[in-house]
Order: structure tokens, then sequence, then C-alpha cells
């Protein structure tokens, strides 16, 4: 297409809501968290990666309510605890807590709820 149809279809979905940074970053957020179970770090990782603006990915993690993320926190850990087979204690916690990272949860709460599940 030549560069000016490409200006003018830009601004017109623009103008019409179709192309909107916030509404994206919040439906991205709230995705991720229900469906994959994604944390915050995670999260705000992913919208950086796709150039989004730090307004818009504050606006869009206080679409996860508190109550909500320490819910799902808590429902993910211990499941991923039983779905590890690992006999010594420490490689398991190791397991659970480089699950946990990787998802993007924060570390302090990882290494509570490590301790916690894992004495």
């Amino acid at each position: 297409m030549i560069p000016q149809a490409i200006d003018l279809i830009v601004s017109n979905l623009i103008k019409n809501n179709y192309l909107n940074e916030e509404r994206f970053s919040k439906s991205f957020a709230r995705g991720k968290f229900n469906q994959k179970g994604w944390g915050r770090n995670r999260i705000v990782r992913e919208l950086k990666l796709r150039h989004i603006s730090k307004y818009n990915i504050n606006s869009a993690l206080k679409e996860i309510s508190e109550e909500d993320y320490l819910l799902k926190f808590n429902e993910l850990a211990n499941k991923r605890l039983l779905q590890i087979n690992e006999t010594n204690k420490y490689k398991r916690k190791k397991k659970l807590v480089d699950y946990l990272l990787y998802r993007g949860w924060e570390s302090h709460l990882v290494y509570e709820k490590a301790a916690e599940l894992i004495p």
C-alpha cells in the first residue's frame, strides 16, 4: 500500500477506537492473568516488549484485584507442588521456586510460599 493510504487507514482506526493501547493493555493483563496464571512481573515485561506506555501498564495492573492475585498465586503454587515428583526436598523447593518465578510472580511471595509448603 502507498504510505498515504496506510496513514489514512491507521488514523481512521485510532479515531474510531479500534486501535486503543489502553484497552489492549487491560485486556492483555486480564487474559494472561486469568488464562495463563502469569504474575505481575511477567505481564509488565511482556507489555514493555510491546512498547506499551508506563501509564497504560499501571492502569492494566489495576485490573487485577489483590484478592484474586493472591488466590491465584496460592492455587497455582499448590497445584504445581502436587505435580513435582522429586523426593529431595531441596530440589523440590527449587523446582517450585523456578516455576513460579518464570511465571512472573514476585520473589518475596515465591520464597515465602516455598518455605511454607516445603519446610
